[in-house]
């Protein structure tokens, strides 16, 4: 077998939409989920067989749905789980799936690289202005009797959501430091590939020198920029559903954008092309990544990872000094 630790030369932080695990329309049993994560993984194995290092952070949105649907249901029977701790049952279950299937591909490759699941926290301030104004829906929706009697209950924040129900909302602070930094660094060193920061890690507030879980959602795209700027990251990659970024969207001026610089980035950001509930968390987490010291950021689809990875494909977002060169994958 081929080890790989002798051959990577750059750090990749990959993070993995939702579409990467759960297609839309599907139920989400283990079956389906299996097999999209199992497509998912064998095109980050090709970017380990080719010399990457690589790590993996993705989202858990429809994951931690369910957990809170079976902890509501299952209440009267066994009690149920606060959100941080639903969070870190989803970096589990997703990251045995990942650490399953990715394993596999890479034995098929004849790669020689451990893989390991992180159950990550991240750091989030109590002073952060999310927790005055919760906006991250969370969990299934209700009737509004459910939603006032939790709401007395509680404490919790619930909104009727454009007529569908009634809805659990949560902060969504920002992300100020991952906790198992450490371990990660030392991990990724020893030619482990590493599956962390899932779901944007789970928040936690310092408390003197321990930490406590908060009820909170980190935005997961603003989790995985944190997560390669800690790393030294040489390239942060957003695979999602979407070939590329683009400027008026859904309208006959649309245009996709191929290469942009962080300048052109925030000017378009200030012309509001980008929506909160959409693209705007991934291009904010590419400008921060490249802002803060990285060399590229990349949005592309999952099926064209690679060609992304090679500048070929995606959007690639990179500071005015690299605008003019040409984006190597290696």
């Amino acid at each position: 077998m081929v080890d790989h630790r002798r051959k990577r030369v750059r750090t990749i932080v990959v993070a993995l939409g939702g579409n990467a695990i759960l297609q839309p329309g599907q139920a989400g049993t283990a079956e389906e989920q299996l097999t999209n994560v199992d497509r998912t993984c064998r095109q980050i194995a090709k970017m380990i067989e080719a010399g990457h290092r690589v790590v993996v952070t993705h989202g858990n949105g429809p994951q931690v749905g369910n957990i809170l649907i079976q902890n509501a249901e299952g209440a009267r029977t066994v009690p149920a789980l606060p959100m941080d701790m639903c969070g870190a049952e989803s970096q589990g279950l997703i990251g045995y799936m990942m650490q399953n299937r990715l394993q596999a591909a890479l034995a098929d490759l004849g790669v020689a690289a451990p893989v390991v699941t992180i159950v990550t926290q991240t750091v989030v301030s109590p002073d952060d202005p999310s927790f005055q104004k919760p906006t991250k829906p969370v969990g299934p929706f209700y009737t509004e009797v459910k939603a006032k009697k939790a709401m007395a209950e509680k404490g919790e924040t619930w909104i009727e959501d454009a007529g569908r129900g009634w809805r659990r909302v949560v902060p969504s602070p920002n992300p100020i430091r991952i906790v198992e930094e450490p371990a990660i660094k030392t991990m990724i060193e020893a030619g482990a590939v590493v599956i962390c920061v899932g779901g944007g890690g789970i928040p936690v507030v310092e408390e003197g020198n321990h930490y406590r879980g908060v009820e909170a959602v980190i935005d997961k795209d603003l989790g995985g920029a944190r997560l390669a700027l800690n790393v030294g990251a040489d390239t942060f990659m957003i695979l999602t559903d979407v070939h590329r970024v683009a400027i008026n969207y859904k309208t006959p001026r649309q245009v996709d954008l191929d290469r942009l610089t962080i300048e052109e980035l925030q000017r378009f950001q200030a012309e509001g092309h980008f929506r909160a509930g959409s693209m705007g968390p991934k291009v904010e987490a590419c400008r921060r990544f490249v802002a803060g010291g990285g060399r590229r950021a990349v949005i592309a689809s999952l099926e064209e990872a690679l060609e992304a990875l090679a500048g070929e494909a995606g959007t690639q977002i990179v500071t005015a000094v690299e605008a003019g060169a040409r984006v190597a994958g290696s």
